[in-house]
């Protein structure tokens, strides 16, 4: 197996980490814990299912450390394409996962909360369910907000695999149409919000299409260009 060849699986095996860790942290657990509109009845869940909360926090901030060894591994692989576009894209990635981070301290809030500290003992039942919930909501816009880094990172991600000569061009024009559905979700979200139910299945679509770099990194790794030897 060539070097290059190494590197692309690499790459896309940490990539495949990001599916499952991402879907428990952004989709199961919330799902699971946060019933929408209802304070009271979310607050029961994540305090009666309290290990699931917690594990959903640490898993979110272990994905974000993955997605930061990703774009390493890719600023490697592809770097000799265009080292000015390799470096926007990891700068991008950084961004997203700096702003994960601070993203993260709004569901440690809640946790706070919940552990009743004599501070809060002033304030009634409701009132804590009602402020816990707050930083629930936050949480869950600050993702939507975050969303512009998840597909800003995919546009010179999909300029640097569409001129690579090793992977094929339609990945790298799937990488664009993905981008642009991270993107437009973040644009429905903060300027037409009441377009962004009726728009979240088209979105969601076109967000899959980041998945043909994943299988492909991962399965064929990297193919040599006629003229190569390695």
């Amino acid at each position: 197996m060539t070097s290059r060849k190494k590197q692309a699986r690499i790459a896309g095996l940490l990539y495949l980490m990001l599916v499952p860790t991402g879907i428990f942290s952004l989709i199961y657990v919330p799902s699971t814990l946060i019933v929408p509109g209802d304070a009271a009845a979310t607050i029961q869940n994540i305090e009666a299912s309290e290990l699931l909360y917690r594990s959903g926090i640490y898993v979110g901030l272990l994905s974000n450390l993955i997605y930061l060894l990703v774009a390493l591994a890719l600023y490697r692989l592809l770097k000799h394409v265009s080292e000015k576009q390799a470096m926007l894209m990891v700068a991008f990635v950084v961004l997203g996962v700096a702003a994960s981070f601070a993203n993260s301290f709004n569901q440690l809030a809640v946790l706070i909360i919940l552990g009743k500290p004599e501070f809060l003992s002033a304030f009634a039942t409701a009132q804590l369910d009602g402020a816990a919930y707050l930083f629930v909501r936050l949480q869950s816009h600050g993702t939507q907000i975050i969303q512009i880094f998840w597909g800003l990172w995919l546009i010179p991600m999909g300029i640097l695999v569409y001129r690579s000569g090793f992977i094929p061009k339609i990945i790298g024009v799937s990488l664009w149409l993905a981008a642009s559905a991270y993107l437009m979700s973040n644009f429905t979200f903060v300027l037409l919000p009441q377009y962004k139910a009726a728009l979240s299945p088209i979105m969601t679509a076109l967000e899959i299409l980041e998945l043909p770099i994943i299988l492909w990194l991962v399965i064929v790794g990297a193919r040599t260009p006629p003229g190569e030897t390695s």
